[in-house]
C-alpha cells in the first residue's frame, strides 16, 4: 500500500527497513517452530524481541517524521501515510501476541521438566527460582503489552478527538 504514496526519502527508507524487521520476525517465528531446544528456543525469542524492539523504535521515527511533514504534503496523502503507521503498529502487536504465546509455551515446558512425577525427587531450590524467574517475566511481560496497547489506544482516541 504504502509503496504507491509519495514519501520523502527518509520516510520511505524507515519503512522498507521497518518491511525488512518484519520479513525478517515472519522467517524467525517460522524457525522458531522447527527448534526442539528450549533453550536454542529462548535464545531465538530474545533475538525476536530486539527485533520487534527495533521496529517499535523506527515506528516511533516515522510517526515523527510524518508529523514533521504534516504540513508539507496533501492532507490525503498525509491520512494515507497515518493509516500505514497504524497497519504497521498492528502487525507488530500481531507479532508481540506471538512472542508471548511462545514465552508461554516455552515457560509451560520448563514447568514440566522440573515436574517429574510420583516416585522422583522433588525439584531443587534452583528449579524453583527458575520456574518463578520465568512466571514473574510472563507476568510482567503480559503487563507491559497490555500498558503498550492501552497506550496506543489512548493515543488513537486522542487523534480521533483532535485531528
Amino acid at each position: 500500500m504504502a509503496s504507491e504514496l509519495p514519501m520523502s526519502p527518509q520516510l520511505e527508507q524507515m519503512h522498507g527497513e521497518i518491511r525488512d524487521n518484519f520479513r525478517a520476525l515472519a522467517n524467525g517465528f517460522q524457525r522458531l517452530d522447527k527448534i526442539k531446544d528450549s533453550n536454542r528456543q529462548s535464545k531465538q525469542l530474545e533475538e525476536l524481541t530486539g527485533k520487534m524492539r527495533e521496529c517499535k523504535r523506527l515506528i516511533k521515527e516515522f510517526d515523527h517524521e510524518l508529523k514533521d511533514e504534516e504540513g508539507k504534503i496533501p492532507s490525503e496523502v498525509h491520512k494515507q501515510l497515518n493509516d500505514e503507521k497504524q497497519s504497521m503498529i498492528k502487525e507488530l502487536n500481531s507479532y508481540v501476541a506471538l512472542r508471548k504465546t511462545y514465552m508461554s509455551t516455552l515457560g509451560n515446558k520448563r514447568v514440566e521438566l522440573f515436574d517429574m512425577g510420583a516416585g522422583v525427587s522433588e525439584p531443587t531450590a534452583d528449579d524453583n527460582v527458575l520456574v518463578a524467574s520465568c512466571e514473574t517475566y510472563l507476568s510482567l511481560d503480559s503487563q507491559i503489552s497490555s500498558n503498550l496497547f492501552d497506550i496506543i489506544l489512548a493515543r488513537e482516541l486522542l487523534q480521533c478527538s483532535f485531528g
